[in-house]
């Protein structure tokens, strides 16, 4: 179970109290008359037909199952298959579930971005379609937050990481090298920030993704040296994570421009961008 926010005074540590995109929503969110919700739950997703199907099932029987409100965004990145049809249909008469859709694919961190724009609970967490890290791992946030944590990721490099089913050999030693390359570049000094498992306090979120520029793959290292910028708390929980073998990470294409993109975080700190 969440927390119930308390009340804090300061950006660093404690509580938080409660609290024009290019994207269109298939509900109406009634914002005036619902009460915000503890967790708001942003999924996003492109071509994920074969998917979002099984994953929302189980979310929706997860949450509705515990003892907070909670709402579950899915974020339609342009996907050109069934993914928007699937989604409606498994949303269909619930008030707490939302389907927003871009017109064209933007890119992951641009879908996460409208999500967190869109979302109204006190905590907030994006979480990725393929569901490889099991919804149930939301129970290791709460402690975090309640010891005054700002933002919780989700990490499989951790010594109690239970990695049940692995990556590729090609896909693990890309992300070794990917984070060489951030810390070379002292942007991070966490040793997996690409897990699709992030958690906010809802005033870290309005903090954090309304300076994202990023709206591909290097975004969670963006939103993380953002954050750390702040001086926001950041701590690491470990998960259990069963790998799912389709991906989208197309090593020539996206490794080179993931690395341009590094560069750019780093041209824009030394300018003071993100003040």
């Amino acid at each position: 179970m969440l927390p119930v926010p308390g009340i804090q005074a300061d950006v660093a540590g404690g509580r938080w109290p409660e609290s024009g995109m290019e994207a269109q929503s298939d509900t109406n969110t009634n914002h005036g008359k619902d009460p915000a919700p503890c967790l708001s739950l942003v999924i996003p997703a492109y071509n994920e037909e074969s998917r979002i199907g099984a994953t929302l099932r189980h979310v929706l029987a997860y949450l509705d199952a515990q003892p907070y409100s909670a709402e579950v965004i899915v974020v339609d990145d342009g996907s050109v298959d069934g993914t928007g049809r699937i989604t409606r249909a498994a949303f269909a008469a619930r008030k707490n579930a939302h389907l927003l859709s871009h017109h064209t694919n933007r890119g992951k961190g641009a879908a996460v971005r409208t999500g967190m724009s869109a979302a109204r609970g006190s905590y907030r967490v994006f979480y990725d379609a393929d569901a490889s890290t099991p919804i149930e791992e939301l129970e290791k946030l709460r402690p975090r937050f309640e010891d005054g944590a700002d933002i919780v990721i989700g990490s499989r490099a951790l010594a109690d990481s239970d990695i049940q089913v692995r990556q590729s050999w090609y896909r693990e030693a890309m992300g070794r090298i990917f984070n060489i390359m951030l810390r070379a570049l002292a942007l991070t000094p966490f040793r997996d920030t690409q897990c699709g498992f992030k958690g906010f306090t809802a005033p870290a979120a309005e903090v954090v993704f309304s300076r994202q520029t990023q709206e591909g793959f290097a975004f969670d290292t963006e939103i993380l040296f953002i954050a750390a910028g702040m001086g926001l708390r950041i701590d690491e929980v470990p998960v259990r994570w069963v790998n799912c073998s389709h991906t989208r990470l197309r090593p020539f294409h996206h490794v080179p421009r993931m690395f341009l993109d590094m560069l750019r975080l780093r041209l824009r700190a030394w300018r003071g961008s993100y003040r």
